[in-house]
């Protein structure tokens, strides 16, 4: 069994693909396993994969998968996991890239503290600008409970940094069904598989530790796109939703669940001007059934404590939901 098996999705990402496998390359160590998906790329992506794939297979073990269609990232995650042989799982996007020595400190970190998962800071790349982004835990280096974690409802936490990236997962996880992502989501996929990971998992860590570089900015990404694929976060958070309101501390949890809606949702809002004129028409739609779908008495109290300007765009939105129902 390889110590380490690393998935790394790639999509039409010629330009930054050779950065990617350079970094691998330098993080290589022959019982570490490098598994590369490529999601069916219509450039030279998959060129660069087959060369790089032989290069890299010198210094560990590499697999090359090439999917027959485009699932998109929580697809190409899966088929990743699905071929993992190894001890430890760690993602990488094909547009990011890893310090040199990066994912041997991260496995020496997870055997040291021996918990289920172990979560890292990142450095977000911008062009040549370079900002660090920590994990909203205080507490470094302790096993801490991921349940205790989600919560306060009103701050961020360990669920609103929720970079599959960032970080090792034992095994054990996998085995016990918690690390797949849910099949076809186009954005947002991360984030019912984090909610997931704290609330069924048994045991994390938080380590600064600064190796993952995250590329932000980049075109052509989902995150700078304002085509339908984006309104995938209203499934991913439906998901969300659902799955928290049948756990045992509902009560306790939904609150934080509804607000991140409610806070991403007003995201969306903001930056409609980014959206095709139709895809705007179905996000409004979308976010006004999103709200009354949630449960009301959480939802009020998370608008009466959210900031005004948010909370006002919230509202709008409930009010238009009231107004049809009458009028229908």
């Amino acid at each position: 069994m390889p110590k380490l098996s690393v998935i790394v999705p790639f999509y039409n990402v010629q330009q930054y693909a050779p950065d990617n496998l350079r970094s691998l390359r330098a993080n290589a160590r022959a019982d570490f396993e490098f598994i590369l998906v490529d999601d069916k790329s219509k450039d030279g992506t998959p060129a660069i994969l087959e060369r790089a794939a032989e290069e890299l297979a010198e210094v560990a073990r590499v697999r090359l998968i090439h999917r027959e269609e485009n699932g998109g990232l929580a697809t190409a995650r899966n088929t990743g996991l699905d071929a993992a042989t190894g001890e430890y799982l760690a993602f990488l996007d094909g547009d990011d890239w890893l310090a040199p020595g990066y994912l041997s400190e991260l496995v020496a970190a997870a055997e040291e503290l021996g918990c289920d998962f172990v979560r890292t800071d990142h450095v977000q790349a911008t062009a040549r600008a370079r900002s660090v982004h920590r994990v909203p835990v205080g507490l470094r280096g302790e096993v801490l409970n991921p349940r205790e974690a989600i919560l306060p409802a009103d701050r961020s936490t360990s669920v609103d940094y929720p970079y599959a990236w960032a970080g090792v997962f034992h095994r054990r996880l996998l085995d016990r069904g918690l690390l797949h992502f849910t099949d076809g989501l186009r954005t947002a996929e991360d984030r019912p598989w984090i909610w997931k990971l704290h609330r069924e998992a048994e045991s994390f860590a938080v380590v600064g530790l600064l190796g993952v570089f995250y590329r932000r900015g980049v075109a052509g990404s989902l995150t700078q796109i304002g085509d339908v694929r984006q309104l995938d976060f209203i499934r991913a958070f439906d998901q969300v939703i659902g799955e928290t309101a049948a756990d045992r501390d509902a009560d306790r949890l939904l609150p934080k669940a509804v607000r991140t809606y409610c806070a991403i949702i007003a995201h969306h809002l903001s930056e409609i001007d980014k959206f095709e004129p139709s895809v705007a028409k179905r996000l409004r739609a979308m976010s006004a059934a999103a709200i009354k779908r949630m449960p009301q008495d959480a939802l009020g109290d998370v608008l009466d404590t959210m900031d005004l300007r948010r909370a006002s765009a919230l509202r709008r939105l409930r009010r238009r939901v009231t107004t049809a129902k009458a009028a229908a």
